[in-house]
């Protein structure tokens, strides 16, 4: 995945927190986002999203 693709994860897991945080979002909706926003999480890390994987999709640059 490309490195933009990690900051628009990184960014969207930093929102979550912070809505959680503040309590903005709460009950189920809020389990539900932070188990996606700790996928997105875990996946800028390691640079590889099964989910693109899955349907052929890539982010990343083709060198020549």
């Amino acid at each position: 995945m490309s490195g933009v693709d990690r900051i628009i994860r990184f960014v969207v897991v930093a929102v979550v927190g912070v809505l959680f945080w503040q309590g903005i979002i709460e009950g189920t909706l809020a389990y539900v986002l932070l188990a996606v926003a700790a996928i997105f999480l875990l996946t800028s890390f390691v640079s590889f999203c099964p989910l693109y994987k899955a349907v052929g999709l890539s982010t990343r640059k083709k060198k020549n």
